[in-house]
Formats: structure tokens, C-alpha cells, sequence
């Protein structure tokens, strides 16, 4: 896709690989299934903890514009006030910390643009995850929460995503359930992979 930038395929790819070569392990979003019917999951996700950033910006281009700021966060552009790793000599001061990748990255509409988020890993809390550098991410907490979801493959487009979010629609309204939240769009995938691979998902919280 033309809107993401060849920096954003480039850090992935480095984030994603280890210096053999091999592919890592990434932490996803934690949630258990209480009905599945074909693409479509009814899911109970647990709390967690997001970075998040707004963009003004249209549908497709979103992900990519906030990806930068996103990344650098866990990349080092933030404060911690923890005591640095003893080395010779012993010294002590603020440091920035690197903070794992996770999936999925996740877009959903928000006054005036998209909202943006990356998930934390789970090992962090409030208190001890360090604060951004950058005011226009901020870390916010999610509570837990129901949603249905439905899964889909192929390209990151408004089109595929508006197909799949009414076939979902159509799904919580056959099964009586409540809308009570924004469609969520969840990618698992970097811009790499192959479009017949990815992994996408809209989550629709309900009650």
C-alpha cells in the first residue's frame, strides 16, 4: 500500500526478527470465545492497557501517520525514573525503555480523525509503564469487555473493511445483542505480508 512508508516496512521487519533472522513471538490481546459461528467470534477480552494517538486523517492513511509516533514510544521515546542495570561504573538517571511489540494495532473513528492504539504487554501496569515524551500519545486503560468479531483476510481498504463491518452488523442484530461501543479495526500483520495472509479483525463491543 503507497501509504505506508518504506521506514515503517523497515523498523517492522527489524522489530519482528532477531539478529538470525528468525521471527519472534509477539504478544497478543488476551480473550476467551463464547460462540463462534464460521468468521465470526463472540469474545470477552480482558482489561488492558493502551498507547494511543489521534490523527486527522482519512481512513487508509490513518494507521499509517500514527504508526511513527507509536513506535518511537515503545522504541525509547519515553521516561522512566527506574534505577539503570549495575555496570562499571555504577551511575543512575532517567532512561528511556524499550518496550515490546504486541498485537493487534488498532483503529477506530474518534472526533475530527482515527484513534490509534498499540496494546501494552501485559506485564506492565499504569504505574509502572514510563510516560511518553511525546504529549500526543497517551496511555490509557481498557476495561474488559464483550465484543463480536468478525475475521477477514486481504487488503488494508476502506472497502473490505466496510464489506465485513455490515456482514458483523447484520450478525448482532440477527442474535438480539447491543451495540455499545465504536467498531474497533484490529490488524496482526505488517505491511509485508503478503495480502491473502493478513490477519484483520472488527470488533464491535456489545452487550
Amino acid at each position: 500500500m503507497n501509504h505506508f512508508t518504506v521506514g515503517w516496512v523497515l523498523t517492522v521487519i527489524l522489530l519482528l526478527t532477531t539478529n538470525g533472522g528468525e521471527l519472534m513471538a509477539i504478544e497478543e490481546a488476551e480473550y476467551s470465545v463464547i460462540e463462534q459461528a464460521g468468521d465470526i467470534e463472540l469474545r470477552d477480552y480482558s482489561s488492558s492497557i493502551v498507547a494511543e494517538t489521534r490523527v486527522e486523517d482519512d481512513f487508509e492513511d490513518a494507521g499509517g501517520r500514527a504508526f511513527r509516533p507509536l513506535f518511537k514510544y515503545i522504541s525509547g521515546d519515553n521516561e522512566t525514573n527506574d534505577e539503570i542495570a549495575m555496570t562499571a561504573p555504577v551511575s543512575q538517571q532517567k532512561a528511556s525503555e524499550k518496550i515490546a511489540m504486541t498485537a493487534p494495532v488498532s483503529q477506530q473513528a474518534a472526533e475530527g480523525g482515527w484513534m490509534v492504539s498499540f496494546m501494552m504487554p501485559a506485564s506492565y501496569t499504569l504505574s509502572t509503564l514510563p510516560k511518553p515524551t511525546n504529549p500526543d500519545v497517551r496511555i490509557r486503560e481498557v476495561p474488559a469487555f464483550r465484543a463480536a468479531v468478525i475475521r477477514f483476510s486481504g487488503r488494508w481498504t476502506e472497502k473490505n473493511y466496510s464489506e465485513h463491518l455490515e456482514e458483523l452488523k447484520a450478525w448482532i442484530s440477527k442474535n438480539q445483542l447491543t451495540i455499545n461501543g465504536d467498531p474497533v479495526w484490529a490488524r496482526y500483520d505488517p505491511p509485508f505480508k503478503p495480502w491473502f495472509m493478513r490477519r484483520n479483525e472488527i470488533l464491535i463491543p456489545v452487550s
